[in-house]
């Protein structure tokens, strides 16, 4: 059979998040899934996998139902498939942030870039004043990126502020794009530039899964594959897996 994975995340404000840890461990074991989900002061992010029924009842459930009381109703959603159950256990984990950036003062939940849907991404990233960059560690960008993007050779989202406070200049640098894997590094990356003076700052909405999914690969920027946190690895054009060495 094969198994429906929804990669998730939304910044914003869930100061109860502590006391949202076991009830949502509840909803995603009641319904079998398994894969991990990461719960913090300024939102939600994960990846979770399982029966196609039950999982859209659980998103359901985060978007409309109490646990949460409405405060999902811009959760970023991308689904895929899986050949055999991608993840191993359910895990529900407290975090700081929901992606590590490791600066206080960066608040998604108050000023983020301009989204750009992937139907209009390629026509943003051939202009020739605007910087194309990668948020993704070296070994992500190894696997594939956009033709033209700046890797910023980083192990670590962590170390994004070093990279810009060493190459990027707010007055040199006037329209900046941004692309991750699902949207939630480059949305926050968004926020750090703007609070740091840099005006024109664009990120991919949905992240490269979302243009992989619905850009035909004619037209399509993207080189190589993207790197998956899940046993599948990676994923290609129409989200398709990678495809498994035999096993000798």
């Amino acid at each position: 059979m094969n198994y429906a994975v929804a990669a998730l995340y939304q910044f914003v404000a869930l100061p109860d998040f502590r006391d949202l840890r076991e009830p949502l461990r509840e909803l995603c074991a009641a319904r079998g899934l398994k894969g991990t989900i990461l719960l913090a002061a300024e939102g939600i992010n994960g990846t979770i996998a399982g029966e196609a029924t039950p999982l859209h009842d659980l998103i359901d459930q985060l978007q409309h139902g109490p646990l949460f009381g409405g405060r999902l109703d811009n959760l970023e959603l991308k689904f895929s498939t899986a050949h055999a159950m991608p993840f191993q256990r359910l895990k529900i984990r407290l975090k700081k942030e929901i992606v590590t950036l490791g600066d206080p003062a960066t608040d998604p939940t108050r000023q983020v870039g301009t989204y750009v849907d992937p139907a209009a991404w390629n026509e943003l990233i051939a202009a020739p004043d605007v910087v194309l960059l990668d948020t993704r560690n070296r070994f992500e960008v190894a696997m594939g990126t956009f033709t033209g993007a700046v890797d910023p050779e980083i192990d670590s989202f962590g170390q994004f502020k070093d990279f810009v406070s060493q190459n990027l200049d707010p007055t040199r640098d006037r329209k900046i794009a941004m692309f991750c894997t699902g949207g939630i590094r480059c949305e926050k990356a968004s926020s750090y530039l703007l609070a740091r003076g840099f005006t024109e700052v664009y990120h991919l909405k949905g992240g490269i899964l979302k243009y992989l999914e619905t850009t035909p690969q004619a037209d399509s920027r993207w080189r190589g594959e993207c790197f998956v946190f899940d046993e599948r690895e990676a994923l290609g054009h129409g989200l398709t897996e990678r495809a498994k060495e035999p096993r000798s």
